[in-house]
């Protein structure tokens, strides 16, 4: 696997580890990696900017306030440069940072800033590793979605054994490889999906409609986690008060069948998740003007069946994706009622949604799901935020994908 071309940006905390991004920059260089490098105040304690400058080759950062290059507003543009950003050694004070959002300096406003992903690669004393706090911590920046590389066991500096000890810089670059392996596989096969999120909206007179909570959040997180994979993705969405990325391809639509008709134009692709709460029936008859309170319609209203775009998709035997995911949004027999929907939607996977509770599921941020696939398999994840919840399964539809073509091959 060829690193040549690729762009990191290493950010160096604090930390007796700190001296270890030196041999991690030595093998990135020597496999034709550009690297730029973000030293931290208390990184300088430990590893000097001329040592830096003088394996990457490039200016050492350190300033937020550099008036020889602030011009171009370093924190955008570092951020915008990388294709991945790592930081090590990641202390337990700079995972307190990012988990409350501060930006008080270039490194932590270049994170804050950052559309691309950020691995984070701890090391500190075991106590401070297993501190309730820091365990905290890890879970609400894995629920950002950062990625971590360790730590792992090992003797620390102070003496002590326990996990806490920071990975190598091999497996470090071990671990570099993989990922733009797995990324530069799907870019070259050009794989293309489309993700439906949101509710719909079916109108029984111009001001009036059915419709459900869902928020489109769950769908949209996936189908941001599906581009950040290097997935040519767009995203048919619902009414939502979501703010869309600009780097994401979206479709707005407000009925079922709009939605329907929107996701047939996208035909073929290689993925389709269908995470829109799809209003199950519409008005066999939509009044032209407001219906009054004394209106005979009001107590005759009849209804008909909608488009159903998750069994079209299923079934579509000329254009049919390679991996139909559903969901399945249930308040009781949660694996029941989804296992029978895959096998009645013909899906490769479905997504259990539990919506029993108020604190996860429809228009929250958090969500709590178990995955099945056509053998039975379950893969349950406890209550999350969706974004951490978005990245397992599109890592799983990635899986799945990569598996099939290479039996298919």
């Amino acid at each position: 696997m060829s690193l040549k071309e690729k762009k990191i940006l290493i950010i160096i905390g604090g930390g007796i580890s700190a001296y270890k991004a030196l041999d991690l920059i030595r093998l990135l260089k020597k496999n034709y990696v550009d690297v730029k490098t973000i030293l931290t105040k208390s990184g300088k304690e430990f590893v000097t900017p001329l040592s830096i400058t003088t394996l990457t080759k490039n200016k050492t950062f350190e300033d937020i306030f550099d008036k020889n290059s602030e011009a171009e507003i370093d924190h955008i543009a570092l951020s915008r440069w990388a294709d991945l950003i790592i930081v090590l050694p990641t202390t337990a004070n700079f995972m307190t940072k990012l988990s409350i959002g501060k930006a008080e300096d270039l490194a932590t406003t270049v994170l804050l800033a950052s559309n691309k992903d950020i691995l984070l690669v701890p090391a500190m004393n075991v106590r401070m590793w297993l501190h309730k706090a820091t365990q905290k911590n890890f879970k609400t920046l894995l629920d950002f979605g950062y990625k971590f590389i360790g730590p792992v066991d090992g003797e620390m500096a102070c003496g002590e054994y326990g996990k806490g000890k920071m990975s190598s810089p091999r497996q470090i670059f071990s671990y570099i490889k993989d990922y733009f392996k797995n990324k530069d596989s799907l870019k070259k096969k050009n794989i293309s999906a489309v993700v439906t999120t949101g509710p719909t909206r079916e109108y029984l007179d111009p001001i009036r409609f059915i419709s459900n909570e869902s928020s489109g959040k769950q769908g949209y997180e996936i189908a941001m986690a599906l581009s950040k994979f290097g997935v040519k993705t767009t995203l048919v969405a619902g009414p939502s008060n979501i703010n869309f990325s600009k780097d994401l391809k979206i479709k707005k639509v407000t009925t079922a069948n709009e939605m329907m008709s929107e996701v047939k134009k996208l035909l073929p692709v290689d993925i389709a998740v269908c995470a829109a709460a799809v209003s199950d029936f519409k008005p066999k008859i939509i009044s032209k003007n407001k219906m009054k309170k004394s209106d005979k319609k009001f107590n005759k209203l009849e209804l008909e069946k909608n488009s159903d775009i998750l069994e079209y998709l299923g079934k579509n035997n000329r254009s049919r994706p390679k991996i139909v995911v559903g969901f399945s949004a249930e308040t009781e027999n949660l694996i029941k009622n989804s296992t029978e929907k895959l096998k009645k939607k013909y899906c490769d996977l479905i997504i259990a949604n539990d919506i029993s509770k108020k604190d996860f599921g429809f228009n929250v941020d958090y969500n709590k799901i178990s995955i099945i696939d056509k053998k039975g398999n379950i893969d349950s994840i406890p209550k999350s935020k969706k974004s951490f919840i978005a990245n397992i399964v599109v890592k799983k539809i990635i899986e799945k994908l990569l598996i099939d073509d290479k039996n298919i091959n």
